[in-house]
């Protein structure tokens, strides 16, 4: 007998095929709408923009205001807070760096970012003298998760920055005051010199106009003649500037010595540390000061990182493995660069190696072998599968 005459004994089954020709006939046919759904989602969440510069203006001595515009089509939404990846090659070297997004996210017709010249810096040194109106970048889409959820953290938030970490708060700061939300916000803004402040006069100028937004400036060398706060952003000067801080939610971004200290005072303060987000922010400047870092190690040490399959590379121990492989046209995929995202994650076969506090990774790694290169430094000689 055949399968298709046995069907027919199973109950029920006439009606199914009876349903199905009704359906056929009269229903919809979705086969028209495959892969729409995709096609939003990947315009929400893009893998990769193509930008072009539309604007680049001086904020400071030491840093530039650079407009980035979408070089066809649209610059997809994201939330105030957020970063973009910006891709570059410099003398044969593929690499890349987040930047934050200055602009709010109810401006949906670019994105701006500020960039900060940094001591031997690679790529901002390039970006700050080379790059100039025109020039065409390719980044990730808006990424990171140092933003304001309103289930959770509450109206009452308070920002401390220092230098170019002011580029995220920026964001917050506009969106909120361009659209009138509720939130309240202090933005309590460290930076070494008064000429070192970025967006002083219009977040001046948004304090005058919205009774919401505070802002404060403290700063820690200040020139002569100088009549504003000095020194340090610590626990008294906090108590002083918001005294009720029992339901305050406080932001941290900033220069990689700002996290300890700030923590340290808030943690003084008894803020709980569920009270406290703060922002990922790269690399250590000086690795070897990092707690745990073994004594017999020198910064400058050179190992040998074999790749499963691909050859053997030097990398040196105070530098990051992503920046070693990079310099050798081997690129990760790459988000934050600062241990969070994951995206470069890659399996150590052998060797030892150090990874700061903060790297978030998850068990499974721990468990398994696998790292995240882009604060990742080699102590021994390495085996790993990229």
């Amino acid at each position: 007998m055949a399968l298709k005459d046995v069907m027919h004994d199973i109950e029920g089954y006439d009606a199914v095929v009876k349903e199905i020709e009704i359906a056929r006939r009269y229903g919809t046919d979705y086969t028209v709408q495959q892969g729409k759904m995709a096609r939003i989602i990947d315009s929400l969440h893009p893998k990769t923009l193509q930008l072009r510069v539309s604007e680049i203006s001086e904020a400071t001595p030491s840093a530039k205001l650079f407009r980035l515009v979408a070089r066809k089509g649209y610059l997809p939404p994201f939330q105030a807070g957020q970063y973009i990846n910006l891709c570059v090659e410099l003398g044969g070297v593929r690499t890349s760096r987040p930047y934050s997004i200055a602009s709010p996210p109810n401006q949906t017709g670019y994105y701006d970012i500020a960039v900060r010249a940094v001591e031997d810096g690679f790529v901002s040194d390039y970006l700050l003298k080379k790059v100039t109106v025109g020039d065409e970048f390719v980044s990730s889409g808006p990424a990171g998760n140092f933003y304001h959820n309103p289930l959770f953290h509450g109206d009452d938030l308070v920002f401390l920055a220092g230098g170019s970490g002011i580029t995220p708060f920026m964001s917050t700061i506009r969106e909120v005051t361009d659209r009138g939300l509720a939130r309240r916000i202090h933005l309590i803004y460290g930076s070494r010199t008064p000429d070192d402040v970025i967006y002083h006069a219009e977040l001046e100028e948004r304090a005058r106009l919205h009774a919401n937004f505070t802002y404060t400036l403290v700063i820690s060398e200040p020139t002569p003649g100088y009549r504003g706060l000095t020194g340090f952003i610590d626990a008294q000067l906090l108590k002083k500037l918001h005294p009720d801080f029992s339901l305050a939610m406080f932001y941290i971004c900033g220069p990689e010595a700002m996290y300890t200290y700030c923590l340290g005072e808030l943690e003084r303060l008894g803020v709980a540390r569920r009270r406290i987000r703060t922002e990922v922010f790269g690399p250590p400047k000086d690795v070897t000061a990092q707690a745990g870092w073994p004594a017999g190690v020198k910064a400058d040490t050179f190992f040998t990182i074999t790749l499963k399959g691909k050859g053997a590379v030097d990398a040196r121990a105070g530098e990051p493995l992503m920046a070693s492989l990079e310099r050798v046209g081997i690129v990760l995929p790459a988000l934050c660069r600062s241990g969070e995202c994951s995206l470069c994650r890659t399996k150590l076969l052998s060797g030892r190696i150090f990874q700061p506090a903060g790297v978030k990774l998850r068990k499974s790694d721990r468990q398994f072998g696998y790292i995240h290169p882009c604060l990742t430094y080699p102590l021994s000689d390495l085996e790993l599968m990229v």
